[in-house]
């Protein structure tokens, strides 16, 4: 894939074809209001009343039905199979940041695949939204305004090292690894400061948060 299909200014929010949790696309329209959808993703978008101004996949999972309500002109089609939609779709997007909704719940192995894509490196950044969390591949210091006791979250896709400030436990000196030390249910003291030595290193936390993680992360 040689061009960008979509290159916005602006963040943009992705909507899949898996489980979407209650709100998501509306809290992340709120945010971004351009709206593409990956493959099945676009059922979701005309049955919530959007039309997405792009369509990527391989469009397997994408109905006749759905595709005949669809601007030929949104259509992009990736046929290659050895990635997922979600993947095509984010190698396809520049964006300052992508929120992508309706990528998590219903299938685990849909989940795993989608952590595995926030880490492959893509040139936007991605939060994905679920029902109480939103996750996001941490690749630099990011400062956020959680509330004491509120459950963050850090699983490492590979071995990886950080800093911490404002968690119950820091993670200073930690080696993590996905088989070995995880950091998982850790609560915050009150704002945090999350600062990874490398990629590699997913950071689970409340889904109010979202626009503060957006502000965080995105591309300038």
């Amino acid at each position: 894939m040689k061009a960008f299909i979509v290159d916005v200014p602006e963040p943009i929010t992705l909507v899949g074809g898996g489980e979407l949790a209650p709100g998501a696309l509306e809290e992340a329209l709120a945010l971004a209001p351009r709206l593409a959808a990956a493959d099945g993703g676009a059922a979701a978008a005309l049955a919530a009343g959007h039309v997405p101004q792009a369509v990527i996949g391989d469009f397997d999972s994408l109905p006749e039905a759905v595709r005949a309500q669809l601007p030929p002109a949104s259509l992009h089609r990736v046929a290659e199979q050895d990635s997922t939609d979600f993947d095509k779709a984010l190698r396809a997007i520049s964006a300052p940041a992508v929120l992508a909704a309706g990528f998590l719940g219903a299938r685990v192995d849909h989940q795993l695949a989608a952590f595995n894509t926030l880490v492959q490196g893509h040139g936007s950044p991605c939060i994905l939204i679920g029902d109480t969390e939103v996750i996001f591949h941490l690749t630099r210091a990011v400062a956020l305004p959680a509330r004491a006791g509120e459950v963050i979250s850090l699983f490492p896709m590979q071995p990886v090292t950080g800093r911490s400030e404002g968690l119950e436990w820091p993670i200073d000196g930690l080696q993590m690894a996905p088989m070995g030390r995880i950091g998982t249910s850790n609560r915050a003291l009150g704002p945090v400061r999350l600062m990874p030595d490398g990629p590699g290193l997913l950071a689970i936390v409340p889904r109010r948060l979202l626009a503060d993680v957006m502000a965080a992360i995105r591309r300038d």
